[in-house]
């Protein structure tokens, strides 16, 4: 069946290498290029991604987790006012 493709430079240049290289038709190295890819597993099985932990011990009395990201923009905060007042 004839259908007409758009193949990238880099890739049409290895295509007609391959087929140089091989003696073989163009069309064949297509086709055969195209069947290998086709025939290939979607994707290798892999084992999924682990995030290590790791214990930060015991908080300090008065601290408060859930205020985390409260208490990181005030030091944030702090830091950007400390820095205007500097002129930096």
């Amino acid at each position: 069946m004839r259908t007409t493709l758009t193949i990238d430079d880099a890739l049409l240049r290895q295509l007609r290498q391959k087929a140089l290289d091989t003696g073989k038709p163009f069309k064949q190295v297509v086709n055969d290029t195209l069947r290998a890819g086709l025939h290939q597993p979607a994707s290798p099985q892999r084992e999924p991604y682990r995030c290590p932990t790791f214990s930060i011990g015991a908080l300090a009395p008065g601290v408060d987790l859930t205020k985390a990201n409260q208490l990181a923009a005030a030091l944030e905060d702090d830091l950007l006012i400390e820095k205007l007042r500097q002129g930096r």
